[in-house]
């Protein structure tokens, strides 16, 4: 940790703090060939580590992880030959997926996630003589693979929620600098607090909260009489020129960049939107998030076939917001580049 670190109130490590041994001599199985899945993968056999990436037989992905140079068998097989077993399949594929690799775990293994959610909410149930630790960069995969080949990196967290070998924390850092991460830094957390602040987050704020605040925005103008397309380019379009200086710089470097008239609106209006009963419905939120009731909503979902979930999806695309949006983004030189940034993003079925 670096002296600049001391203002965290976390530690955070950087590649000056790795001991690379406790990765160097070990094999890694990736098990999911997706966003993240392909990025650890290859950033890691770059790093000269063993990896053999982990797909069923019929895996849409096995033939894009061959073309890529690396070793793929059945996750069960990889788990078998494996020390540090990095499972990065969607989170609710990950309880079956365990079911299938369990037998192979030895005592001494390690047992890695880049999300929290089924440890801490006890759909995986670890073996007691095995380390479990989570290295979680915080960027899309597409991203931390990019920034390891720029020789760059990607923050990430690092957590241990069990330490049967004593090394879990060593080990856990080797592998994120394996991937690149440590060059950037690597906080240290907890799988209850990576997980209860993620779901949080994009539920009140990053997926949920902006979504229904553009909507009622959109909705607002439109029904007072404006155009659709200028709702849409106030309540939406410009959203990423204020998310993009929020990002780069805070809250503070996006107030000094709009202008005053802005500023003085935002800063007048904007609490009187998101006001105390916003806050009390976040508190609520986060409260189910905290005794498990949204896990449980959620397992459940998934288990009666997800019929709620795909009604409001569906809901969700056929607002007017989509029509207008997709008509207007014809207009950007962008648009052009969306094919390129999806072929970037692999898919994360695996």
């Amino acid at each position: 940790m670096t002296a600049e670190d001391a203002d965290f109130t976390q530690p955070v490590y950087h590649e000056s703090d790795v001991d690379r041994r406790y990765v160097d001599d070990k094999t890694v199985a990736v098990l999911g060939y997706g966003s993240q899945g392909h990025a650890h993968a290859q950033n890691l056999d770059d790093s000269g580590v063993d990896v053999i990436v982990g797909l069923r037989k019929d895996s849409s992905s096995r033939s894009a992880a061959k073309a890529d140079g690396l070793r793929v068998e059945t996750p069960k097989q990889a788990a078998r030959e494996a020390d540090i077993v990095s499972v990065l399949v969607p989170d609710t594929v990950q309880p079956s997926l365990f079911e299938t690799i369990e037998p192979e775990l030895d005592a001494g293994d390690t047992l890695q996630f880049a999300h929290g959610f089924n440890i801490h909410y006890g759909q995986v149930e670890p073996p007691e003589d095995v380390d479990v630790t989570m290295i979680a960069p915080k960027s899309p995969g597409h991203l931390v693979r990019r920034n390891y080949e720029a020789g760059q990196g990607t923050p990430a967290l690092l957590a241990v929620y069990q330490n049967a070998t004593g090394d879990a924390q060593q080990e856990a850092l080797a592998y994120a600098d394996g991937i690149g991460c440590a060059r950037a830094g690597v906080v240290e957390t907890t799988f209850r607090e990576e997980t209860e602040t993620d779901l949080f987050g994009e539920q009140a704020v990053l997926c949920g909260g902006v979504t229904s605040l553009v909507k009622t925005g959109y909705e607002t103008l439109v029904d007072a009489g404006y155009s659709p397309e200028m709702a849409y380019f106030e309540c939406l379009n410009e959203l990423k020129l204020i998310v993009d200086l929020m990002y780069e710089g805070g809250n503070s470097e996006m107030w000094d960049s709009v202008s005053d008239t802005a500023e003085f609106g935002g800063l007048t209006r904007g609490d009187e939107i998101v006001d105390e009963h916003v806050r009390e419905n976040m508190e609520e939120a986060l409260e189910e998030v905290q005794n498990g009731e949204f896990a449980r909503e959620w397992i459940a979902e998934n288990q009666a076939g997800r019929p709620s979930y795909r009604q409001r999806r569906q809901a969700e695309q056929n607002h007017e917001i989509e029509e207008v949006g997709e008509r207007l983004r014809d207009l950007f030189a962008w648009a052009d580049d969306d094919a390129d940034v999806e072929q970037a993003e692999v898919s994360a079925d695996d």
